[in-house]
């Protein structure tokens, strides 16, 4: 049985906190390949539910209350509309349980320590994965889905991790390395739901697999791998005399509470809320990107892997290396206004793709990429500064979870506008909105030195 324990904590040498951030790189590349294996899958998971349960299921009777609702005299266009709503629909469920518990699993490992809830969370996520690989029936995967969402603290304890052994100079440089996991992870994650959608083994007999049996099979064997690699590589990260032994620790761990403001460290408010806004219309563009190649483009779920691999290599190159360079030059806010700043015309370049023009929407992913990997580590790094040392889990649970928040919202409000108005109104609203992180970019507070200093990496 794997120990869940923490072992006993000393001052990390260099070499064991160089290997700590490998193993805290892995299981946030790993969560992101989990995560976004699915999204070249959306189109296609509809219509196998569909005929494999039945009509009088309870995916037929969404399929029908969808297709009712996204009516349109054109046969493909109300299929790909319906289609849509569907993937935010089930995008949104895993996305709205993380807002929930995010904050949750941050706080206790400010109480018990990173490693314990690594552990529990990564077991979680290969166990929802496991019911995926044999969800012959959509409530299995729905099932999977919610527990997947559940579990899903690894990031916000990770992030947290590389806080505690990061120092102030050095922040920014570990929160890049998150990043670029990140963008790893969102190149791998569809590229592999994408490929292995072609291998079929529904042909085993073997009961409940289906035809996405092979992604999710690949997921699982990720997550215990990266279990394997915890286990035996990963010390504890927070000292005892860091956790959460402060009155403010005896607060509830209700979400909505958490993200009113109050009781957080001075500048993290803002940047919450900044990053709110500058999340959801992002998430809006990336729920809807499939669907808009698909309608303008006529993108096969290959030909999507394509365009998921380009985005992330892209995110993974500037966030592992300009910004860990970049930072502690520049400063995180003008990063942060920068990347804000890109983001506004990649969205429109993107929503006016024209048809049969990959070009053009190559064009306008690339800003998008670029200004994303600015502006997110660099948040997560300001968050991580305006925090006193025992509470780096909570405070960074918290803003996890506004992230699972806008993606709760923003794929069904996305999918609401795509049939309602056309498909590029989701990206000409989503740049209509960024303007607003673009402007209170600017009100951000300088970050001073938390109150408990991390031994500073080397």
């Amino acid at each position: 049985m794997t120990d869940l324990s923490p072992p006993p904590v000393d001052p990390p040498a260099p070499g064991p906190r160089r290997a700590s951030l490998g193993v805290l790189f892995l299981t946030v590349f790993v969560d992101l390949v989990g995560f976004s294996i699915i999204f070249p899958l959306f189109p296609d998971m509809l219509d196998h539910y569909v005929q494999s349960d039945g009509t009088e299921s309870l995916i037929g009777k969404l399929a029908a209350w969808l297709s009712e609702f996204t009516s349109h005299p054109d046969p493909d266009r109300q299929r790909l509309y319906t289609t849509a709503l569907f993937g935010g629909i089930l995008g949104s469920v895993y996305s709205a349980l993380q807002f929930v518990f995010a904050p949750f699993w941050g706080r206790l490992s400010d109480r018990t320590g990173r490693r314990p809830i690594l552990l529990i969370s990564i077991t979680g996520l290969a166990l929802a994965y496991l019911v995926w690989v044999f969800a012959g029936n959509f409530v299995l995967l729905v099932i999977s889905r919610v527990v997947a969402g559940i579990m899903g603290g690894n990031i916000s304890v990770a992030t947290a991790a590389v806080a505690d052994i990061t120092g102030e100079k050095d922040r920014s440089k570990g929160m890049g390395m998150i990043g670029a996991a990140f963008g790893l992870g969102f190149i791998l994650g569809p590229a592999i739901g994408g490929l292995l959608s072609s291998v079929e083994l529904t042909d085993t007999g073997v009961a409940g697999l289906n035809p996405f049996s092979a992604p999710a099979l690949a997921a699982m064997g990720l997550s215990i791998w990266n279990l394997v690699w915890v286990s035996l590589r990963f010390p504890e990260t927070l000292p005892p005399e860091n956790r959460g032994t402060s009155p403010g620790h005896a607060r509830s761990f209700n979400p909505v509470r958490l993200l009113s403001g109050r009781n957080l460290p001075t500048g993290v408010a803002g940047t919450n809320l900044l990053f709110f806004l500058y999340q959801t219309a992002f998430a809006g563009m990336e729920f809807t990107l499939v669907f808009l190649a698909k309608e303008r483009l006529g993108y096969t779920r290959h030909e999507m892997m394509w365009i998921f691999i380009f985005v992330g290599l892209l995110i993974a190159l500037v966030q592992g290396g300009i910004v860990r360079r970049l930072a502690p030059k520049l400063g995180e806010r003008r990063l942060v206004r920068t990347g804000l700043f890109m983001l506004v015309p990649g969205l429109v370049i993107v929503g006016s793709t024209p048809d049969q023009n990959s070009l053009h929407l190559y064009g306008g992913l690339a800003l998008l990429a670029i200004g994303s990997a600015l502006v997110s580590p660099c948040l997560s790094a300001l968050v991580s500064l305006y925090t006193p040392a025992d509470r780096q889990g909570e405070v960074l649970g918290v803003f996890r979870s506004i992230g699972a928040l806008s993606r709760a919202i923003a794929p069904v409000i996305a999918g609401l506008v795509f049939w309602k108005l056309g498909s590029q109104w989701p990206y000409y609203g989503s740049a209509l909105v960024m303007v607003a992180p673009l402007l209170l970019s600017s009100q951000l507070p300088s970050p001073t030195p938390p109150d408990a200093t991390p031994t500073p990496a080397s």
